[in-house]
């Protein structure tokens, strides 16, 4: 068995014992007899406390990402009402390993427990190696970053699309196996990684029946076709 299928393997066998453990306390019989599927939501973290207002070239880039990568929320930020419901109706809640992930968990779940893990971290963002007169936003070398990691495999030694997207599916088949009892997922995470597995859970068939969009705090609802 390949290290990778070894990992897929192991990631299945975790998810089973998740809901062995969500369903424990429930009668086996109506948990057997669940006619629907639960719905899967993905959603953002929060704002993190990082400013956007800024320029510097791709070298600056990189170091801002970095923060980027370790810091938590803004202070100040309040949930909104509907993704804390969300979370209070979810039978199993998965942040990202990223303390803006978790840190929104913690928020949405209010005191409600949840795991993490690192399956669902962001994709990775290496910018274009331009001259240092070129100097940009941060949104706008987020953009650049991700069209040449996506259209021309620019990845500096980290993920690549294939590696990334290969996750992507991993995350989807964890999730939809942990729906299949009837029981609503709710995943934290990230805005471009969660669109991945998005659509690898169309390719599962599953349809995205509610889209708030790719903000901070939104989220998409997908549920079995």
């Amino acid at each position: 068995m390949t290290g990778g299928n070894a990992r897929a393997s192991a990631r299945r066998a975790d998810s089973r014992q998740i809901m062995s453990a969500l369903t424990a306390d429930r009668d086996p019989i109506a948990v057997a007899r669940s006619a629907q599927p639960g719905a899967i939501i993905l959603a953002r973290h929060g704002e993190p406390g990082l400013s956007r207002k800024i320029r510097f070239d791709a070298e600056g880039y990189r170091k801002w990402w970095a923060q980027y990568e370790e810091i938590g929320l803004r202070e100040g930020q309040t949930p909104p009402l509907a993704l804390a419901q969300m979370a209070d109706k979810a039978g199993v809640i998965i942040a990202s390993t990223r303390k803006r992930s978790v840190e929104t968990a913690t928020a949405v779940a209010a005191g409600k427990a949840f795991s993490q893990d690192p399956l669902f971290i962001e994709a990775p963002l290496p910018p274009p190696r331009w001259p240092a007169w070129i100097k940009l936003s941060p949104r706008m070398w987020g953009f650049l970053a991700r069209f040449w990691w996506w259209f021309f495999n620019h990845h500096e030694g980290q993920e690549t699309r294939v590696q990334a997207e290969e996750r992507a599916t991993q995350a989807a088949a964890m999730v939809s196996e942990m729906a299949e009892n009837g029981q609503d997922v709710l995943i934290v995470a990230h805005g471009f990684f969660n669109t991945m597995i998005g659509e690898a859970l169309k390719a599962r068939g599953w349809r995205c029946t509610q889209d708030q969009g790719f903000r901070y705090w939104k989220a998409r609802i997908f549920r079995r076709s």
